[in-house]
Order: C-alpha cells, then sequence, then structure tokens
C-alpha cells in the first residue's frame, strides 16, 4: 500500500544523505519485499534528481540458500560481479526490511565468516564505503516491529518520527562535541560491571548526522589500538547474523579482548571474534545522542543511537576516523547509561562529561533533547 511518508523519506535519502545529481549511478540495494514500496519512491526521486536508478533486490531467506552451499569459488565469481557493478557506482542506498529476522541463524559461523572476508570486504567495505555516497536504513514492516514489540501502527509512528529528525539541527548540536573528543586523550567508561581505560589522542571525530544511516545520532571516533584495558558489561542485546546475543561480557588488555562470554551463545560468540587478527581488537568508539530512541529493539541502526548510550565496536575502524585495525567484521554493541538502565559515567581526561546518560557540561548539556532537536 502506498504511503505518502515514504516520499517524505526518499528525499531524504536521494537529496539530503546522498546529495543526488544529475548522471549519477545510484544503486539501490532493496531487501525484503516490504521495502519495494519505499523502492519505488526511491526510483522517482532519484530520476527526478538526474541520476540513473539501478535496482538489486535481495531478501535473507534466498541468501541464506547460498551462504548454506557455496564454496570460495564460488564466492569469489559472487564477489567479482557486484564489484563491477559497484566500481560504476556514484551513490549507494541499502533498504533492509527481511521477513524474518532469524533467517540466518542456521548458517554456519565460519560460513559467514568466509563470506564476509571474500565478499563483504571487498564490495562494501572497500569499494562502497570508502568510493560511493552511501547511506543504509531498515523498512519498517512486521518483523522490524515485532523485534520492537510494539504493534505495527504505533511502531511506524515511531520510525517516520525518528527516521526524519532535524538532522540539520542535530548537527550544528554535535559541533561541539566533536571538538572535545578530537582534544581528549584519555577515556574512563563507568557502569555497572563495567571499568573501562583507553586513549581516543590524535584520533578524528565524525559527527553522524544523517548522511550515512537513517536513522543517526552519533558522534564516534576510535581508540588507540592498543590502549584498552578493563571490563566492559555490554545492556543492550545484539542481533548479529540470525543470533541474538545477550549480556555479552568482554575483558580487555592492552586493547585484545582475551575473555568474551555472553549468557547465551558463548562458544558462537568467540567464533566471530576469531575471523581474523582484528576482530578481538576495537575499531570504534561512539556517543549515541539521538532523543528519540529511548530503548533497544534488536536493531543496530537503531540501538547505536540510543539516548544516553555508547557503543564499543570490535573490528574494523572507519577510514574516516582510522587506528590501523583492520577486519572482515565491524560489530557494534550497545551500553546504555541512563538511571532506567543502571546509570553510569564518562570522564575525558579524568573529567566527567556526562553521567546517567545527560551531559553536565555546559557546552553540551541540553543539547540533545527533543525540544532542542524540534
Amino acid at each position: 500500500m502506498k504511503d505518502p511518508r515514504n516520499d517524505k523519506l526518499a528525499d531524504l535519502l536521494v537529496n539530503y544523505s546522498c546529495k543526488v545529481k544529475k548522471g549519477d549511478l545510484v544503486y539501490l540495494a532493496i531487501k525484503g519485499t516490504d521495502s519495494i514500496e519505499l523502492g519505488k519512491s526511491l526510483i522517482k526521486k532519484v530520476t527526478k534528481a538526474g541520476g540513473v536508478p539501478f535496482w538489486y533486490y535481495n531478501d535473507d531467506a534466498m541468501f541464506r540458500q547460498f551462504l548454506l552451499y557455496n564454496n570460495e569459488e564460488q564466492i569469489k565469481k559472487f564477489a567479482a560481479f557486484h564489484l563491477n557493478l559497484t566500481k560504476r557506482t556514484d551513490c549507494y542506498i541499502s533498504i533492509a526490511g527481511s521477513n524474518n529476522a532469524f533467517d540466518l541463524n542456521d548458517v554456519p559461523p565460519e560460513k559467514m565468516a568466509m563470506f564476509k572476508k571474500l565478499y563483504g570486504q571487498p564490495v562494501i567495505l572497500n569499494q562502497i564505503i570508502k568510493k560511493a555516497r552511501w547511506v543504509a536504513m531498515r523498512y519498517p514492516n512486521d518483523s522490524m516491529a515485532q523485534l520492537a514489540m510494539q504493534p505495527r501502527e504505533v511502531f511506524e509512528e515511531f520510525y517516520y518520527d525518528v527516521c526524519c529528525i532535524n538532522y540539520a539541527k542535530m548537527s550544528k548540536a554535535m559541533d561541539p562535541l566533536k571538538k572535545l573528543m578530537e582534544k581528549t586523550d584519555k577515556v574512563r567508561i563507568k557502569a555497572k560491571g563495567t571499568d573501562l581505560t583507553f586513549s581516543i589522542k590524535g584520533m578524528t571525530a565524525i559527527k553522524c548526522d544523517g548522511h550515512r544511516n537513517i536513522p543517526d545520532g552519533e558522534v564516534f571516533t576510535a581508540p588507540v589500538k592498543n590502549s584498552i584495558n578493563g571490563v566492559i558489561a555490554y545492556n543492550t542485546p545484539s542481533l548479529y547474523e540470525g543470533t541474538v546475543f545477550e549480556d555479552i561480557r568482554f575483558e580487555f588488555k592492552n586493547g585484545k579482548i582475551i575473555k568474551a562470554t555472553c549468557s547465551n551463545e558463548t562458544e558462537r560468540l568467540n567464533k566471530i571474534l576469531d575471523t581474523d587478527a582484528g576482530a578481538r581488537f576495537v575499531g570504534e568508539f561512539a556517543l549515541g545522542v539521538n532523543p528519540l530512541i529511548k530503548h533497544p529493539m534488536k536493531d543496530t541502526l537503531f540501538d547505536e543511537k540510543i539516548d544516553g548510550s555508547f557503543h564499543l565496536t570490535p573490528g574494523r575502524c572507519y577510514d574516516s576516523a582510522p587506528n590501523g585495525n583492520n577486519s572482515a567484521i565491524h560489530w557494534d554493541l550497545v551500553l546504555i547509561q541512563r538511571n532506567d538502565y543502571g546509570g553510569g559515567e564518562i570522564w575525558f581526561d579524568n573529567k566527567l562529561i556526562r553521567k546517567n546518560g545527560q551531559f553536565v557540561i555546559p557546552a553540551l548539556k541540553g543539547k540533545f533533547t527533543k525540544k532542542a532537536l524540534a
């Protein structure tokens, strides 16, 4: 069914996030039947902007068949085919709306690891992310509403409000946080079960203000690769490769995860972290600041932006904030520090900057509220 809100969202993706211009080749990766309606709006908006759309439809139920039965040579040919397309791409818009979030649950971790190395790394990480103007988002279907444990109509209202927040105001509010992070050396994080220290000295901080993800709302950097020490106990479940991981806990020594546990899938967790040499080091540290996202819904694009949260990411760093860590994985894991999730503190250079999810320094206090960003 046609939803006029999709035209507004497509306009945001095409004209704000990717800034499509005349002659641009725009690759539309559309996943799941529910996403087709937004796909139609995107094709229309890209064409009206003077771009040339190419659309590729996929679904995890079909993708699963390939993952279960392929071999190394088949993946290489699959990757070469897609790499040839993406090398010609100016803009890449990914819309994910699979009907079943658990379609990949029975794919062996070693199969996923091989696919990430042979396809994900050369095509997505090295080509699209490095060389194209790109944005990724989800589509609000029944599966997504179920993960959020809400009626679909209620979830859709939340979804469109969050995705279409005033990103221009958000971007301006992020400026002092970016500046603060770029002049900080020592970081200490405390929360229930968490006491962690590391350095971000000399690292670039990046504002995420609607140009790469929708919804958006984080400022990220990277820790000095070998500087992390201590323990972190994440309090947000993570749906990754068709499996929900609960109560993930890492112990770090000189930047490396030396012990990893969770309450339900510890063996699978460690297989993911053994994907390659970089998977047990961290490639990203970010603060979530979207005031409209309050609770986890097992969707990383939303959960990593939760108000009063941060994420510390095993795996590959971004080229825009490099710390030298390379990996086929990039797994954003979230810890919420608001009072309703146990509280917590973040210290920069021995100064408390955020307590119980709220910034306490004058330059940032009250900047990321619903009212401030209206």
